[in-house]
């Protein structure tokens, strides 16, 4: 059945066999399953069921088609041994259960394997090889050499086995790198770049997803960003030795390769190339050829192919030329959800030069983007960060500038995600009318209302009180429960009181009447109303 060997390419894919944890869950499934432990076993074209015999009988719902929404009466959440077990009975209908345990298993076996074959090979290496001799042509060909060799022998790469692989990779480079610390440290440039590239091909072709690569080493491509950072720094703090111009010019034009090797892996393109072009490349020649070659190859783009990595390259070599107009006239016609995220980093570089006026309008820009972003993103989680990094980045031009105002519209653009920051901000600044209106914008209890805040409100502005109070009130009722009514009681009796510190008794009454009237048919509220005294009976 094709949906039950999807299933178990899923699983092989969220259980790691390097991981104790995983291995357990995995034979504790497996123990069941063998000691005849799963029962009225019934597969549908969707649905595998069955109850598994263990401490206590557990009924489980194996989803055939997302994992994620499968069930088991047992108290765990996530994965657990039940249905690891009904996944075995269920795959044993279609396939062998040890064949498939073997497959599962293979990539920890090839690490151990591989571990001592890659020390062998970095000391054969030495002895072979020795140091590699400045020859930008001959370094590259004994990368990509290396890596072929190394990491693309198998017909089948499993992720789980990249990061060691390429571990054993980076040290037969090393062997070979140069011993002065000039030409080392360019050694180590060229050999990073190939080296992502090399890595973000295999992933493609390997046809590893974006989750896969997530788990499995998506830090050797975080690692490498970080390496060429440092790399570049120190590079150009230097007197470079005359024989490093054709050596640069060499990796700036294989530099280009990284925005068009593979269609995933974005971000992570992205901010290598840039790096690049700010630190190393800094010649307004090569930088305005390199524009024209990313138009001509915007150009040439076939359908399907994903224009972003050239369109934000083009818009970072816009700014890196001073050409703001281009850029932002290019970030326009991209999409908010595509073109927001790439925006911190140039708000955050021409922060660091205080080009202010360059700022300004990026900023403006970028306000009315985050928007479309943020709906786009839709993750609670993921948008309070984003936020979060956003306050941070535009914050230093608002207070060079004074532009308060700004800040104001960048926190109310991304309600309810800065609500901590507003929240803060318009208290501090004593705005409690504001205050209140952004407690009953999201739709906080007054029981949820911070005692100390409460209080100080209650003695500046205590009328700002009074719609939270009445908010509450009527969510309390629409309850339509007898502890609701309770606290609805309780929380008219704090709008009574602060009705008459007001001096506004006739509002009260007014208020407490028409609320009476219309809740009439609920007696148990109106019973309430009496036991509080807040009516006669």
């Amino acid at each position: 059945m094709e949906l039950i060997h999807s299933l178990s390419d899923d699983i092989k894919e969220l259980l790691n066999p390097s991981s104790t944890e995983d291995a357990r869950l995995v034979q504790k499934g497996l123990m069941l399953y063998r000691q005849g432990m799963v029962h009225q076993l019934h597969i549908n074209e969707y649905l595998a069921t069955a109850v598994v015999q263990d401490v206590t009988p557990c009924k489980v719902e194996l989803d055939l088609n997302f994992l994620g929404l499968s069930e088991c009466s047992c108290p765990a959440e996530d994965l657990c041994r039940h249905k690891i077990a009904v996944f075995f009975a269920a795959f044993s209908t279609v396939g062998s259960v040890t064949k498939w345990l073997e497959e599962w298993r293979e990539p920890m076996m090839e690490k151990k394997s591989l571990t001592s074959l890659g020390i062998q090979k970095a000391k054969d290496l030495i002895k072979a090889n020795g140091v590699l001799k400045p020859d930008y042509e001959g370094w590259v060909r004994s990368f990509e050499d290396s890596f072929d060799t190394l990491v693309q022998t198998k017909k089948t790469m499993s992720p789980f086995v990249v990061a060691d692989l390429f571990e054993i990779y980076e040290r037969r480079l090393s062997a070979s790198a140069p011993l002065e610390q000039e030409w080392r440290m360019l050694y180590e440039l060229i050999a990073t770049v190939v080296s992502f590239r090399k890595l973000a091909v295999l992933s493609e072709q390997a046809g590893h997803t974006e989750d896969m690569v997530k788990r499995s080493y998506l830090h050797l491509f975080h690692q490498m960003i970080d390496d060429v950072e440092d790399l570049v720094a120190k590079i150009g703090v230097q007197s470079l030795p005359f024989d490093f111009d054709a050596f640069i010019l060499k990796l700036k034009d294989d530099t280009f390769t990284l925005l068009t090797c593979v269609s995933g892996l974005e971000q992570e393109r992205i901010s290598f190339y840039r790096l690049l072009w700010s630190g190393l490349f800094r010649n307004k020649t090569w930088r305005a050829e390199e524009t024209e070659k990313i138009r001509l190859g915007l150009k040439d783009l076939r359908e399907g192919e994903n224009p972003v990595p050239l369109l934000i390259a083009s818009i970072h070599l816009h700014y890196l030329q001073g050409d703001d107009e281009s850029a932002l006239n290019l970030l326009r016609q991209i999409e908010d959800d595509i073109a927001t995220p790439f925006m911190l980093h140039w708000i955050d570089q021409l922060t660091q030069l205080k080009a202010w006026k360059r700022v300004g309008t990026m900023i403006e820009l970028f306000l009315q983007k985050i928007r479309g972003y943020l709906d786009e993103l839709r993750s609670y989680h993921s948008c309070t960060g984003f936020t979060r990094e956003a306050l941070k980045t535009i914050a230093p031009y608002c207070v060079e500038t004074n532009r308060t105002d700004l800040f104001e519209r960048a926190l109310l653009q991304t309600l309810p995600y800065s609500f901590a920051d507003y929240e803060y901000m318009l208290f501090e600044r004593g705005h409690y009318e504001r205050w209140g209106e952004l407690q009953a914008f999201v739709g906080l209890n007054y029981a949820d209302l911070p005692s100390s805040k409460v209080k100080i409100v209650e003695k500046e502005q205590p009328e700002v009180l009074l719609g939270i109070l009445h908010q509450t009130v009527q969510a309390e009722i629409d309850q339509k429960n007898r502890p609701s009514y309770k606290l609805a009681v309780r929380h008219l009796k704090k709008l009574r009181t602060l009705y008459k510190k007001m001096k506004r008794q006739d509002d009260w009454h007014y208020f407490l009447n028409t609320l009476l009237d219309r809740t009439k048919r609920l007696r148990a509220f109106h019973e309430e109303c009496q036991r509080g005294k807040l009516i006669e009976g």
